[in-house]
């Protein structure tokens, strides 16, 4: 199923995937993660993207984010064709137009929150500032404390600040509240929402949780390695109107 143009905002597409598909090889069981995904993502929206563990989800942002290669299909990013790019265009673009974000926040307990995001700065050709980027995320307050004296929902905002100081065209989420409580977790999504709405990055969740569908411009329901339904909501709900 192609996805339909958000309606909230005509933008141009900034991905288009074409017949995605990806297959592993275990052993002499060929395992069909992904099987022939057509998707377009658009500038400035917001999307979430819901399954069960196992339906490709994962699979397909990795593919998008340029972490792994399709084994048939293509990607294209701003009409650039990624899946025949080789690594020296796949790390540019990681670098320069893509931040992700995980379940767990990967970040170096050595260092403090405002030398984490300043591993992203040092090398982005155009970053905000450390400072300003924790600020964003409502840590200004927090820049010289280190992971272990920080909560979890406030490590998770440090890895959030940490993507966008580099001023990401598109931020890719996996799970980014599976770790955290339902309080807390309101928190990060408001963050990724401000993130989106203030910045204009293009931001795709990915979750198990449908409660979080809501507050999404489109979500995207995969099963077995297939798109199963694209819904468009008619308004996004803030996260503080979540339940789950």
């Amino acid at each position: 199923m192609m996805s339909p143009v958000p309606t909230a905002t005509i933008a141009p597409a900034i991905f288009h995937g074409h017949q995605i598909t990806k297959t592993y090889q275990m052993g002499e069981v060929a395992v069909h993660a992904l099987r022939a995904v057509d998707l377009d993502l658009y500038e400035g929206e917001f999307v979430v993207l819901l399954g069960p563990s196992g339906s490709g989800k994962s699979t397909l942002l990795n593919i998008l984010g340029g972490l792994d290669i399709p084994t048939s299909g293509e990607v294209y990013f701003r009409q650039q064709n990624l899946s025949l790019g080789g690594d020296r265009l796949l790390t540019r673009f990681r670098r320069e137009s893509i931040g992700f974000i995980f379940q767990f926040y990967n970040l170096i307990p050595s260092l403090t929150a405002r030398e984490n995001v300043a591993l992203v700065t040092d090398i982005a050709p155009r970053p905000m500032k450390p400072e300003v980027a924790l600020d964003l995320v409502g840590l200004g307050d927090r820049l010289d404390h280190f992971p272990s004296q920080l909560s979890g929902g406030q490590q998770q905002r440090v890895a959030i600040a940490r993507a966008i100081a580099k001023r990401p065209e598109v931020l890719f989420c996996d799970e980014p509240t599976g770790a955290l409580d339902f309080s807390t977790g309101k928190l990060v999504l408001e963050v990724l929402a401000r993130v989106n709405q203030e910045l204009g990055t293009t931001v795709v969740i990915i979750t198990h949780n449908a409660g979080i569908g809501a507050m999404g411009d489109r979500v995207i329901t995969m099963r077995d390695g297939q798109i199963h339904t694209i819904e468009q909501n008619d308004r996004r709900a803030s996260p503080d109107e979540l339940e789950w």
